[in-house]
């Protein structure tokens, strides 16, 4: 039986452990490349960053370890209605296990509740099994990027309408 884990909302105390996942994980796909969140000063101080308006970010938290997170973020230039998934990373032991997919359902339930009617991701090859699950949670693929996340290594882009 797997131990029980719990959704919540990021506090400041999270930066460093969340940082240090983020990048952990780029690293262990190859991934850890110029125009990525590996790169991002963002991904230092995420209790800031996600402070802004129609924005949350959500940590999972397994028998008292922090084990992943992801967020919901108005992107700028971004088409009306959208918001982008971003920054969702899971330590190995988290992944396989539904964790992903429950943690996406909650970014999927907030952006509704925040007003948002799509929500758009970028991602790349390297993160094949990731881009499977977006697949599987109703993402399709988009020819090109939106917005401007500023994320240029990222060259796989995709979108899902909430309903």
């Amino acid at each position: 039986m797997s131990e029980e884990y719990m959704i919540r909302e990021i506090e400041q105390s999270d930066n460093a452990r969340l940082a240090t996942i983020i990048r952990n994980v780029l690293a262990e796909f190859n991934a850890n490349k110029p125009g990525t969140v590996y790169f991002d000063p963002t991904t230092d101080d995420l209790n800031t960053l996600f402070s802004v308006q129609r924005s949350a970010y959500f940590v999972v938290e397994q028998g008292g370890e922090i084990i992943g997170g992801a967020g919901v973020y108005p992107t700028e230039a971004l088409p009306a209605g959208y918001c982008e998934l971003v920054k969702i990373y899971l330590l190995p032991q988290a992944r396989g296990k539904g964790i992903g997919k429950a943690l996406m359902e909650k970014c999927f339930e907030t952006a509704m509740l925040l007003g948002y009617t799509s929500m758009y991701l970028e991602s790349m090859p390297e993160l094949k099994t990731a881009v499977g699950l977006y697949e599987r949670c109703g993402f399709t693929h988009l020819p090109g990027p939106l917005g401007n996340s500023g994320h240029f290594g990222c060259d796989i882009w995709m979108v899902k309408t909430l309903v």
